[in-house]
């Protein structure tokens, strides 16, 4: 699956049963995180399109903010391609 971040318009491959977080770093892509689960939210982006899955059962968000289109990328595999709003990512190469 193929994961575009905005506003940057930097991409990477997301393989299944890897998370975002994962996938990103393994393609020279930087993007802030702290814990790698799920409780400290550094790592907070917002899904523009696409489908994601968490792997834990509830992450730190809010019922609010899940439904707003937070997602936690250290938590979350692609379930479709996806575009996501990550201004802080940045490229290693």
């Amino acid at each position: 699956m193929r994961v575009r971040l905005e506003p940057s318009g930097l991409g990477f491959d997301a393989e299944a049963g890897t998370t975002l977080l994962k996938s990103a770093e393994a393609a020279g892509i930087e993007m802030p995180s702290s814990c790698r689960n799920g409780t400290c939210r550094t790592c907070i982006c917002q899904l523009v399109a696409g489908s994601i899955r968490h792997v834990i059962e509830w992450p730190g968000l809010s019922a609010e903010e899940k439904a707003e289109g937070w997602i936690l990328p250290c938590v979350a595999e692609a379930q479709s391609d996806l575009t996501i709003d990550a201004p802080q990512a940045f490229s290693v190469f």
